[in-house]
Parts: C-alpha cells; sequence; structure tokens
C-alpha cells in the first residue's frame, strides 16, 4: 500500500519510495557528469598541448622564419582556455569522485549554484576561444582576397595541421561543457522541486 509517495512495509515500517528514486537519479546524473569532466580534462590538456608545442621553421629568401602559436592571439587564448577548463574539470572531477565515495546526494543549494555558475562561464570561455580560433583558422586556409591577405597554411603546412588538431580537441571540449552545463543546471533547478525543497528543509 502506497500515499503520496510512502509505502508500508509488513512490518509497518515507512518507506520513502520518492527518496530512492532520487539516490538513483542522482547517481546516474553524477556518472554521466563524472565521464564528461574526465572527458573535458583530458581533451582540453591535448588541446592546449598540440598547439603550445606546435612549431614549423621556413626558409623564406635565406631568412628563417618560425611559426608559433604566440605569433596569433587568438591561439593563445586558446590554450589559456584549455588550460583553465582542464584546471577547472580536474578540481571538479575530484568533487565528482569524493561526493560517490561518500554516497551523499547534492542537497546544498549554495553549492550547487556554484558549480552551475563555473558550468556557464567555463562553456562561455571555451566557445569563445574556439570561435575566434576557427575564424582565425578559415582566414589561415583561405585567405582574404578582398584585403589581399594570403593563404598562410599553403606556407606553414605542419603547422596549421597540428593547430588544426588542437582545435578539433577544443571544439569537442566546447560541446561537452555545453552538455555538461544542462547536467549542472538539472542537478540545480531539481532542488527547487517539491523532493528537493522538502528534503533541504530538513
Amino acid at each position: 500500500m502506497s500515499y503520496l509517495g510512502i509505502g508500508v512495509s509488513p512490518g509497518n515500517v515507512p518507506v520513502h519510495h520518492g527518496s530512492n528514486n532520487l539516490k538513483v537519479v542522482d547517481k546516474r546524473v553524477r556518472i554521466a557528469e563524472l565521464i564528461l569532466r574526465c572527458l573535458i580534462c583530458g581533451l582540453a590538456v591535448v588541446g592546449a598541448v598540440l598547439i603550445a608545442t606546435d612549431s614549423q621553421v621556413k626558409v623564406i629568401f635565406t631568412i628563417k622564419k618560425e611559426a608559433k602559436f604566440t605569433d596569433m592571439k587568438v591561439l593563445v587564448f586558446l590554450v589559456i582556455a584549455n588550460a583553465l577548463a582542464a584546471a577547472y574539470s580536474l578540481i571538479q572531477v575530484i568533487r565528482c569522485i569524493l561526493s560517490m565515495i561518500r554516497g551523499s546526494v547534492l542537497f546544498n543549494k549554495p553549492l550547487a549554484w556554484a558549480i552551475f555558475s563555473g558550468d556557464q562561464l567555463m562553456a562561455y570561455l571555451i566557445l569563445a576561444a574556439v570561435a575566434a580560433a576557427l575564424q582565425s583558422a578559415v582566414i589561415s586556409k583561405l585567405g582574404q582576397p578582398e584585403l589581399q591577405w594570403m593563404k598562410v597554411c599553403n606556407l606553414y603546412g605542419k603547422f596549421c595541421n597540428q593547430v588544426g588538431e588542437g582545435i578539433a580537441s577544443s571544439v569537442i571540449v566546447s560541446l561537452s561543457m555545453i552538455l555538461l552545463s544542462g547536467i549542472s543546471a538539472f542537478s540545480l533547478f531539481r532542488l527547487y522541486g517539491n523532493n528537493g525543497g522538502k528534503s533541504n528543509a530538513r
């Protein structure tokens, strides 16, 4: 027999099915969150390393010219954004692991707001960096005839290819951050439901 989500066992011991369901959902959400944060951390490191270590020397009329990521400010911005995303994700991975070990359910609204705000900030940051890098990459690859900008990648093919790999990793990071922001939003706003509000009030 059940009434308002509370069942009664043969021993007349109340069993709160709503609480059990919440724990199941919370466990699945935390597993998905942990996987995404590990993915973001790994790919952000890969993207930052690929771009930061990229260089190519080209001899033009007996003059050696080295192409480095520091020559393009958008690539510097992307490396910094990836480094921040990796560091932030590592901290959150540790938090997720500790939470899963303790088996605690997130009912702390201030903490949920902090995680949600942090995820939103990192998502916007990495998206802005990726968008700027993609625009510069297209110009470097195709040039801009109207402004007489040459196709830089025709001269520095290896450099452009490795940068492209770093940008590709960053694109996956940005998409994962968007998905992660949705998860953190779900974790936050479910606390304002009836069950979350009652549990948080205890």
